[in-house]
């Protein structure tokens, strides 16, 4: 009984080691795989920083770029508005002299053009008779032609467009105000341009304004022969 029992005996404990040893193995070979995993996370880890780190450094210089580009557009706009006002200024110069000019010549002719039409104005109102303040605000009026009874408002413009035939009109409703004593008066409008846009002349003639056309060192009517002006009396 004895030699039995001492041999199961070694028989169990041969089993146990080689148990032992399985479980050695496994749990060094489950170390080598955490090891691998830990070397493959701190790998990725790497990565995911040097991709963030390249991603903040694309970024800033996204943004600095932005910058850049706001700061040039800013300074664009800037050059752009102070070439507006220089191109502005020049055309104020320009079309200042040009309708001072054009003042003097259909003045000289005015008196004798609207006679022919048949409306008998006989003078020219002086500077101070055109200009005067209404409502806080200061108007003028390029050339006003009168008589007793009936007085003809000119307005000037180089250029013509149908916008400035409106504002006219608009203009011609303040007259009176500036000055009461022609109330009762008739009144006639009239544009007097060299050039028309848009055929802005025609729809000055259809708005029942008198259309005078300055030509070299001269004016004329445009008017339809059988043309009626509107009496703008408010």
């Amino acid at each position: 009984m004895s030699v039995q029992k001492t041999y199961s005996s070694e028989k169990e404990i041969t089993e146990i080691w080689k148990l032992f040893r399985e479980t050695d193995r496994k749990m060094q070979e489950t170390d080598r795989k955490m090891q691998e995993t830990s070397r493959e996370v701190k790998e990725t880890s790497r990565e995911v920083k040097e991709t963030s780190r390249e991603m903040k450094e694309g970024f800033q210089k996204m943004l600095e770029s932005s910058k850049e580009t706001d700061r040039q557009m800013k300074e664009t706009a800037l050059q752009m508005k102070e070439t507006d006002r220089r191109l502005e200024k020049l055309d104020q110069l320009f079309n200042g002299q040009w309708g001072k000019l054009m003042e003097s010549l259909v003045k000289g002719d005015l008196i004798k053009l609207l006679q022919k039409r048949g409306i008998d104005v006989h003078y020219i109102l002086r500077d101070e008779e055109r200009q005067g303040t209404w409502k806080e605000r200061q108007w003028e009026f390029d050339i006003v032609a009168v008589n007793g009874k009936e007085l003809v408002v000119v307005e000037v413009k180089t250029t013509l467009k149908t916008k400035d035939v409106d504002h006219f009109i608009k203009k011609l409703q303040i007259f009176t105000k500036l000055r009461p004593r022609y109330k009762d008066s008739k009144i006639y409008g009239a544009v007097a341009y060299l050039k028309a846009n848009a055929d802005s002349d025609k729809y000055a003639e259809k708005k029942k304004l008198f259309v005078i056309r300055a030509t070299g060192s001269s004016a004329s009517i445009t008017n339809a022969k059988n043309f009626k002006p509107k009496n703008f009396e408010i």
